[in-house]
């Protein structure tokens, strides 16, 4: 059992760094941490060359937009396979349940 509820997204992105803009795939998750009242957000991004390119195994500022929803957040070293952590607080690029109704749909 999980220690946080999490809500996600899987599929097509569109990344900016360093004012470049690229399509990707990425995994995401996120859940609210309700003792400082944040929602933080993390994933990994699919590999991509021009992302290595652009990354150089550094840590970046990013734009994200998954569908109709953005944020920013920030890429980090990639794993030994060459995808990209990607973290954020507050709003995330995808869509998060905030009623009931959504919640037992």
């Amino acid at each position: 059992m999980s220690e946080h509820d999490e809500d996600g997204y899987s599929g097509a992105a569109t990344l900016v760094v360093d004012g470049v803009s690229l399509t990707t795939t990425v995994e995401l998750r996120g859940y609210f941490q309700p003792i400082d009242g944040f929602y933080r957000w993390y994933g990994r991004v699919a590999v991509n060359e021009e992302l290595t390119r652009l990354a150089g195994g550094k840590k970046k500022p990013v734009s994200i937009q998954a569908g109709e929803y953005t944020a920013t957040g920030e890429l980090s070293d990639p794993d030994p396979w060459g995808r990209y952590r990607i973290t954020g607080t507050s709003t995330p690029p995808f869509h998060v349940p905030t009623t009931l109704e959504e919640l037992n749909a």
